[in-house]
C-alpha cells in the first residue's frame, strides 16, 4: 500500500466568485486487480499497454487506485507532480523477491492484457481471490510461477540424455574411485 499526501490548496472558484481552500488529505492507495477493473469498465480499454495515458485517465486510475473512503473528487484534481511521480514508482515496483526467467524471450506475445484475462489465469490456476487485492506485479509474479510450476518437464534428445548419464556415471566412478 501506498500512502501519499496531498497539499492543501487555495483555488479561485470562477462560479462563486470566492476563494476555495481544500484541505490537506492523506490518501491509501494500492494498486491492485480491483483498481485496474475499475479503471477499465469506466474507460473500456485495457490498462497495460504501452501506450501513455491522458492527465484525466492517469488521475482517474488514482481514484480507483484509492482506499481510502470518502474522499472529495476535488483533492484528486490537486495531486501534485511529486505525488504522481510517487504513485508512478510504485506501481513499477515489484513487491517481491522472486524473479522469474523467461527461456524464450525472443517470442513476444500479442495478446492484450485484461482484467478478465488475468482473473481467467487465476481460476485456471486456482489462485484465491483474495490475491486481487494484492499489489499487481506480485500477482503476476506468482501467476507466472505457477505457470512454470504446472510445465511438464522439457523432453530431452537421447543425445542429452546420454550424455548426462555419461557425466553421472564419470562423476560416480570418480567418487567411488572405480573404473566401471
Amino acid at each position: 500500500m501506498l500512502q501519499i499526501t496531498v497539499p492543501a490548496i487555495e483555488q479561485w472558484d470562477e462560479i462563486k466568485q470566492e476563494f476555495v481552500t481544500s484541505k490537506e488529505q492523506t490518501l491509501s492507495l494500492e494498486h491492485s486487480l480491483v483498481s485496474i477493473s475499475k479503471w477499465e469498465s469506466k474507460w473500456c480499454k485495457p490498462f497495460l499497454t504501452k501506450e501513455e495515458k491522458t492527465i484525466e485517465e492517469t488521475l482517474d486510475y488514482v481514484r480507483c487506485m484509492s482506499i481510502t473512503q470518502n474522499v472529495d473528487p476535488i483533492v484528486y484534481n490537486n495531486l501534485t507532480m511529486e505525488n504522481i511521480d510517487m504513485v508512478n514508482k510504485y506501481i513499477i515496483n515489484p513487491m517481491t523477491a522472486t524473479r522469474v526467467y523467461d527461456e524464450k524471450m525472443g517470442k513476444l506475445n500479442s495478446e492484450q492484457i485484461t482484467s478478465e484475462l488475468i482473473y481467467y489465469w487465476m481460476i485456471a490456476l486456482n489462485i484465491p481471490f483474495e490475491c486481487q487485492k494484492w499489489h499487481l506485479n506480485r500477482l503476476l509474479t506468482l501467476i507466472k510461477v505457477c505457470n512454470i510450476k504446472n510445465t511438464p518437464p522439457k523432453k530431452r534428445s537421447k543425445r542429452e540424455i546420454m550424455s548426462r548419464n555419461a557425466a553421472l556415471n564419470a562423476a560416480r566412478r570418480k567418487q567411488l574411485n572405480t573404473r566401471g
